[in-house]
């Protein structure tokens, strides 16, 4: 690390065309980490440009330096990414560790002459990066991106290196990723890296509302519908899961994003220990899997539907329609139900 820490400021020393790019679906880490390292980047005297390859969530457009984000899926902006990532001295990889997670985006960063920088915490990264800030400890990207900055800072004074904007989008990544501080993977590292941040004076009760609280009424009715008549519990296999259709998303006008959390719901019925949650859109299923205890649905994710992520939250993905996807994965249960049933 100490190496990575003398390359980067060296690199860093000169003023750099950067390329700040996420994972498809951004979520709060995604998107947090990226601002907050922008936002470091952008004090240091760089020209930077985020990169989203898709769309994102409506509950994090507040976050400071969102409107300058570029969405590559949108025509409108996709010669704009070419041209910045073209151009680019520095592209920085964040809250990913397979270029595939980028969509059609990945082709064009991984054929990019600028060398690669990759922060993430998932597990079994991809060798694409020059430079790799990752450690499968951490709870989320932002906390690596904190730490990272009070390294090439030297270790000063939290106030005197992070402002409110910056310490809001990394405040924002580390507490959606540990469930507002209740997973797991919340250590002692985290609360410390969260008070210095709170020294900015930021109001946290602030960014959990606008996160949290801050939905069109059409979500909490998409959010009824599906617990109400999409929830299906399977006690055998102490398992959940859901199934969303693309006809049943445009029936309630869902946007991208919306869907974000609901497969959380499963793990809330009693004795259930693995959540899934199928949607359907843009012809491909995506999955989102859930669990608690020992139970791995990242290894589930990556045996059966091409996924990845983390021992108790991973998601996949599948071509096969939406009700070829849910029989395969009806199928392979019976396999798992030893595990399943031994959780504590």
């Amino acid at each position: 690390m100490n190496q990575i820490i003398e390359e980067l400021r060296s690199f860093l020393s000169q003023p750099q065309k950067i390329v700040i790019t996420t994972h498809r679906d951004p979520d709060a880490d995604a998107l947090g980490s990226s601002l907050g390292w922008a936002s470091y980047l952008l004090k240091k005297g760089h020209e930077v440009t985020v990169i989203s390859p898709t769309d994102y969530a409506a509950n994090l457009r507040w976050l400071s330096g969102m409107e300058h984000v570029l969405v590559y899926e949108k025509a409108s902006d996709q010669g704009k990414c070419k041209k910045k990532i073209e151009q680019a001295t520095l592209i920085c990889c964040l809250d990913f560790s397979a270029l595939s997670r980028l969509k059609d985006l990945g082709k064009v960063v991984q054929d990019a002459a600028a060398p690669k920088m990759m922060i993430d915490h998932h597990l079994e990264p991809e060798h694409f990066a020059k430079w790799m800030v990752w450690d499968t400890t951490a709870a989320a990207t932002a906390q690596l991106v904190y730490e990272l900055v009070k390294e090439m800072e030297g270790g000063l004074p939290a106030d005197q290196i992070f402002d409110i904007p910056m310490a809001e989008c990394l405040y924002a990544g580390i507490m959606t990723d540990t469930g507002s501080f209740r997973h797991g993977n919340v250590t002692p590292a985290v609360h410390l890296a969260v008070a210095d941040l709170m020294r900015t004076g930021f109001d946290s009760s602030r960014v959990h509302r606008l996160i949290y609280d801050n939905a069109p009424l059409s979500r909490l009715q998409f959010l009824g519908y599906v617990l109400c008549n999409k929830l299906t519990v399977l006690p055998e296999y102490r398992t959940a899961y859901m199934v969303l259709t693309e006809a049943e998303l445009q029936k309630f006008n869902s946007a991208s994003g919306e869907t974000e959390g609901i497969v959380n719901y499963g793990l809330q019925v009693e004795n259930v220990v693995m959540s899934a949650m199928f949607i359907e859109r843009k012809g491909e299923v995506k999955i989102s899997f859930r669990s608690v205890g020992s139970f791995s649905v990242r290894d589930l994710a990556s045996t059966h539907f091409s996924g990845g992520g983390h021992k108790n939250a991973s998601g996949g993905r599948s071509e096969q329609s939406v009700n070829e996807t849910v029989t395969r994965f009806l199928s392979i249960l019976p396999s798992y139900q030893e595990e399943l049933l031994s959780v504590d």
